[in-house]
């Protein structure tokens, strides 16, 4: 439900080809920050509460650490502010309609699905007037195959599955509005000042949101609160941080590539924890789309159209 690179999601940097054999160290963080990740769905699936409110909540609750991180940056300028803002509207958007797909369909269809941001990163630099390889088109064509498949599977299962298929999917394209624009404005601005910024600013959208919906805010249960809490602190704050940390190491295609294991994680966790098990004829379309991921991942290595899911 990382970059990435602010913090999480957002845009990861190109960069050269590091050592070719990270160190130890940075790939046991980068599993820890898979698996960190990987928790997002289950645990947002646990939680009782309204959607917006654990959207919120999960945003509201990192800025601490990530202000005091910002002290003492250089202040961004009226453009970089603005940008920063609009950063923040197309995450809240994002989580918006990501969150509420996990109470449609299966959260391995919903991650599945969210899971095309790369897709839609692709075609928004594409739109920008940027060359796009043509290695990335046809990942693009194999991941929306799978897209057309899996709705298709859930639309057997029943309406509401395939509404909450279209919420992640709408999540996955917002999230690659949120990740070209953070690639512009961390040209730059610092990673804490940007993602203190957007955090606040997504934030307080999903703060009104609730009280125009009039979701609640407070007033849960005791495993709901320890469920938001771990939400903020394990897939919004461990987890893309870790992935900016391994970036000084380990490419960022290897990096994005690692977190679509994201999806085999909260597939795992949901079947687990709930005995939430896809349909059979789910798994070849989730195959499909973490293939045509891949390709476009991969492909965006010549002509960068990078970036981490976000969940």
């Amino acid at each position: 439900m990382v970059a990435r690179a602010p913090v999480p999601g957002a845009a990861l940097r190109v960069e050269g080809d590091p050592s070719p054999r990270p160190p130890r160290g940075d790939l046991l963080l980068l599993g820890v920050a898979v698996i960190a990740v990987s928790t997002s769905g289950p645990l947002i699936r646990y939680a009782s509460a309204p959607a917006l409110a654990i959207a919120m909540w999960r945003n509201l609750l990192v800025l601490p650490p990530l202000v005091l991180a910002a002290r003492g940056s250089p202040r961004p300028s009226r453009r970089e502010a603005r940008l920063i803002g609009l950063a923040g509207l197309f995450l809240a958007a994002h989580f918006a309609a990501w969150i509420p797909s996990l109470s449609y369909t299966s959260v391995a269809s919903s991650v599945a699905l969210v899971a095309t941001q790369p897709v839609w990163a692709a075609m928004i630099a594409r739109w920008r007037g940027e060359d796009v390889d043509r290695q990335v088109w046809a990942g693009i064509a194999v991941a929306l195959l799978g897209v057309v498949v899996l709705s298709g599977v859930d639309l057997t299962v029943s309406a509401r599955a395939l509404f909450g298929d279209l919420l992640a999917l709408t999540g996955g394209v917002l999230a690659a509005a949120y990740v070209a624009v953070g690639q512009e404005v961390r040209r730059s601005v610092d990673t804490a000042v940007y993602t203190s910024g957007c955090y606040a600013v997504a934030a307080a959208t999903l703060l009104a949101a609730c009280l125009v919906t009039g979701s609640d805010l407070v007033g849960f249960d005791r495993g709901t609160w320890l469920a938001i809490i771990a939400i903020a602190v394990g897939p919004q704050l461990l987890g893309h941080t870790l992935v900016n940390i391994v970036l000084r190491s380990i490419t960022a295609t290897a990096v994005s590539v690692a977190i679509l294991f994201e999806v085999v994680g909260a597939t795992l966790l949901a079947a687990w924890w709930f005995g939430e098990t896809p349909p059979l004829a789910a798994l070849p379309a989730g195959l499909l789309i973490l293939a045509g991921v891949i390709v476009v991942i991969r492909a965006g290595r010549r002509r960068p159209v990078e970036g981490a899911p976000l969940g």
